[in-house]
């Protein structure tokens, strides 16, 4: 049965969830039990400890810049240019706009937090008058369960003291292999609802994939009329946790929106980090320093500003139901990065609306390298189809255009790469043509430093001794061309494969427990 734009989902799918739910309801007693609490993120210390360690940098910016200026100089031929001299100056200068706006967004971030600080010293623990849900999709596998009970435990044990109006939404696809374990996990809590995607369920758009699920539960809500402005959904993965910075910078969030009365905001993101414990392969850990080195960088400064053109991720995305009610998730079947495409509507239509807050939530990097191939090769894969999408607005397309080409050409702007290809061609000048052209090299260069310092040092903070490894930093800025292909290669496959038409695919990778 296929649903049209404005009709509810099928009812016989209220029956099933209503008839799970009373029958789970009957058996629950007393108040919500946290059985076991997260391991693994540092919160012994406190959320406002906490908040205060990871305020991003200057220095590493400056330092590297300084380093790399100078090294440019000392090398360059001003007199004289080679073959590679012209696609190198185009190239390797392409991406300052991205590094102009990441610098601003370190400041913008700088500034939040010093604000937020400012504002919130000494109130200690607010609780919030919203209704905070919660939205856990997840597909269901055995492989994927047990993250999804570590985030679950996490939202149960840090987000009730800020949130005494709260409900945690686990999405599920009718029949998934893990249906009884996540059953069992959704019985533990009176918090937690079991919400069944039933397999006859299809969108107006015919949506596929983590979409369609999502875009179930936002439709669910309408039905329930919990589509108000004092209710706030909180999009999560299903292995991203929280801890208790977040919940508080979430109160706190949702509490200035209410005193803010016209002027209020209707989304929010925060940082995503990577824990320590949660990696099981060290390389992929590493590369991930640079996410949320963006968090506090390039997407700071987007979202910050109040309108999310560079896109946002889809956890820790928090969205007032009023407002999602509007825009929906049902984006057709060619939409593998939904997450983005929201945020490209959104921007076009709430313009000045957004924010960004300094909680952070706590996932996993990919288990090993495929799968962090797959990962940034869906990415890329999804962004080109929204690059091509003429039903959104198109100065919002040219900026993602930009940041996808940048990604795309990356093999080749590798610094290994081109000292490679110099050799082949016995071409060892690769002087730019003009020398005011240095500095923005070195400081596209400096910026990319800065991204895998400061990464490692949020990811380092937020793991179990709160410290980076003495071999980590200086390793992990020697591997930069080695994640710079981890990157870009998947980014060229994923442009491809839209180029050559080929079927989409949302590949799930597994989730370290």
């Amino acid at each position: 049965m296929r649903a049209s734009k404005t009709a509810t989902p099928d009812r016989d799918a209220w029956h099933h969830r209503d008839a799970w739910l009373a029958d789970r309801e009957a058996q629950a007693t007393g108040q919500p039990q946290v059985t076991q609490t997260v391991s693994g993120p540092r919160q012994a210390r406190g959320p406002h400890r906490g908040l205060a360690r990871w305020r991003p940098g200057y220095w590493p910016l400056i330092l590297s810049y300084l380093v790399v200026v100078a090294s440019d100089f000392w090398f360059v031929n001003p007199f004289a240019t080679g073959v590679l001299s012209w696609p190198l100056t185009v190239l390797w200068t392409w991406p300052i706009i991205t590094t102009i706006t990441g610098i601003v967004g370190i400041r913008r971030t700088r500034r939040t937090l010093r604000e937020s600080e400012a504002r919130w010293s000494g109130r200690g623990v607010t609780v919030s008058a919203g209704f905070l849900i919660v939205v856990v999709p997840t597909i269901g596998r055995n492989d994927t369960y047990p993250a999804l009970k570590r985030s679950v435990q996490s939202y149960l044990t840090y987000l009730p003291p800020c949130f005494p109006r709260l409900r945690i939404d686990i999405v599920i696809d009718e029949g998934c292999e893990a249906a009884d374990r996540i059953a069992g996990l959704a019985a533990r809590s009176e918090l937690i609802r079991l919400v069944v995607v039933p397999s006859r369920y299809h969108t107006a758009n015919g949506t596929k994939f983590k979409a369609r699920v999502t875009n179930y539960s936002h439709e669910l809500r309408i039905h329930e009329r919990e589509n108000r402005d004092d209710v706030w959904v909180l999009h999560m993965d299903d292995d991203t946790g929280v801890g208790p910075d977040t919940a508080l910078t979430m109160a706190r969030f949702i509490e200035e929106q209410f005193e803010a009365g016209a002027d209020a905001k209707h989304l929010a993101q925060g940082v995503l980090t990577y824990p320590r414990e949660y990696a099981v392969n060290t390389l992929t850990w590493l590369a991930d320093s640079v996410r949320p080195a963006e968090d506090v960088g390039r997407f700071s400064a987007w979202t910050g500003s109040g309108t999310p053109r560079a896109g946002v991720h889809g956890e820790l995305l928090l969205v007032r139901a009023s407002i999602e009610a509007t825009i929906g998730w049902d984006f057709g079947p060619r939409s593998i990065v939904e997450d983005a495409q929201f945020a490209l509507i959104f921007s076009a239509r709430y313009k000045g609306r957004s924010a960004w807050f300094s909680g952070r939530c706590y996932g996993a990097s990919p288990a090993g390298l495929r799968d962090f191939v797959r990962q940034r090769e869906r990415w890329s894969w999804g962004l080109t189809a929204l690059v091509f999408n003429r039903s959104l607005q198109l100065r919002n397309r040219l900026l993602l255009g930009y940041s996808v080409a940048s990604w795309v050409v990356g093999p080749i702007t590798n610094v290994a790469v081109v000292m490679t290809l110099s050799i082949l061609v016995a071409e060892r000048n690769t002087s730019p043509v003009a020398l005011f052209i240095i500095p923005f090299w070195a400081l596209n260069m400096a910026y990319t430093i800065w991204m895998y310092w400061e990464g490692l040092r949020l990811n380092a903070v937020v793991s179990g001794d709160g410290r980076r490894k003495w071999w980590e930093p200086p390793v992990v800025i020697l591997l930069i061309p080695v994640f710079g292909m981890m990157e870009s290669i998947p980014g060229l496959r994923g442009s491809m494969k839209f180029a050559r038409r080929t079927e989409h695919r949302f590949m799930v990778i597994r989730k370290p427990s």
